[in-house]
């Protein structure tokens, strides 16, 4: 029954004594399926999602995506010939799509979906604003921080319309000077955004800060802790797991493990902490059950999530099950799809 790992169960599953066993909607597990097993329940008896209803939902998804990255495309060349924020084509086209994204049930579709891979600037606008919207969901933002944050999130880098092309679409790691000018776009947002009528100053605030650090080391003002707006703290982390999982022409996305281990040890600056916990802690607890690829190339299922160290789980390999909090030479590499 291991193949059913992943599917959904629709209506609650109840063995012979009339106990239910398994709720609905629960996405079976390793465990969950020994459970059917042991209670010696038939699996075509279950009500399952199917999985060609995923699929369609997936395909919808990346149509939704595709569509709001041209759009907003378009809309971001207009601002360079207005020097105007064409805001309300913004809040009607793009932003339904980035809130209706941003409510996908499964998490890690959700993130290979929002991976930029062919037009960066704009695929990470969008990715962000989404990841950012997820978030906010999660902390509980009542609906008028939400809207802020969703439409800050997205424009967060609206300032690289005043940053060369060539700079942006460089294959290969900028030199210091390209680098300073690309800073730069942090200020050039801020400038666009703050005197826009009918917004909130903190979407300026958001195309300012979102590069600040609660150590002082981030740019461009050098903020500390309690120096930065909430909402900007969102979209800094947002903006991070959105780079650093997308491929650039100059290097591959990074592996999962990575990601998750790099941002709960600061190394892309002092994110607020807050935040990242709440951002990982959810996204570990969503891979419980989950078939993931580990750095050795073996398929594995996690079964187990230590709670003093959720980026390390136990996983199930074939028959052979891995502590990856003890057995440091292999990590995941990356969370397959369903």
């Amino acid at each position: 029954m291991e193949h059913l790992i992943g599917r959904k169960v629709l209506v609650d599953v109840i063995n012979h004594y009339g106990v239910t066993i398994i709720p609905a909607q629960t996405v079976l597990n390793y465990e969950s399926v020994k459970l059917l097993q042991n209670h010696k329940v038939d699996e075509f008896s279950l009500s399952l999602e199917q999985v060609v209803e995923r699929r369609e939902t997936g395909e919808q998804n990346r149509k939704l995506l595709k569509q709001a990255v041209a759009r907003s495309k378009e809309l971001f060349a207009s601002v360079t010939d207005s020097a105007s924020i064409p805001l309300a084509d913004i809040r009607e086209e793009i932003l339904p799509a980035v809130r209706n994204l941003s409510g996908n049930s499964d998490l890690f579709e959700l993130f290979e979906i929002v991976k930029a891979k062919d037009d960066y600037t704009y695929e990470h606008n969008i990715g962000v604003g989404i990841l950012a919207t997820l978030i906010g969901g999660w902390m509980n933002l009542d609906e008028e921080e939400l809207a802020t944050l969703s439409l800050g999130a997205t424009l967060h880098d609206i300032g690289k319309v005043n940053v060369p092309e060539t700079i942006l679409n460089k294959p290969g790691p900028l030199t210091d000077e390209e680098f300073e000018i690309v800073k730069k776009h942090t200020v050039h947002g801020y400038e666009l955004l703050k005197n826009a009528e009918g917004i909130s100053p903190r979407v300026a605030l958001i195309a300012l800060q979102h590069h600040e650090r609660e150590d002082g080391r981030g740019y461009p003002h050098g903020l500390q802790k309690g120096q930065i707006d909430p909402l900007s703290a969102i979209v800094a982390v947002a903006d991070i797991f959105h780079a650093m999982s997308s491929k650039r022409p100059y290097r591959e996305a990074t592996p999962f493990h990575e990601i998750v281990g790099q941002m709960r040890q600061g190394k892309f600056g002092e994110l607020n902490p807050e935040i990242v916990s709440l951002f990982l802690d959810n996204l570990m607890k969503k891979l419980l059950g989950r078939q993931v690829v580990l750095t050795d190339g073996r398929a594995a299922e996690v079964v187990y999530l230590n709670p003093h160290n959720m980026e390390a789980p136990l996983v199930k390999a074939g028959e052979q099950f891995i502590d990856l909090s003890k057995e440091r030479t292999v990590q995941i590499r990356e969370v397959a799809l369903v």
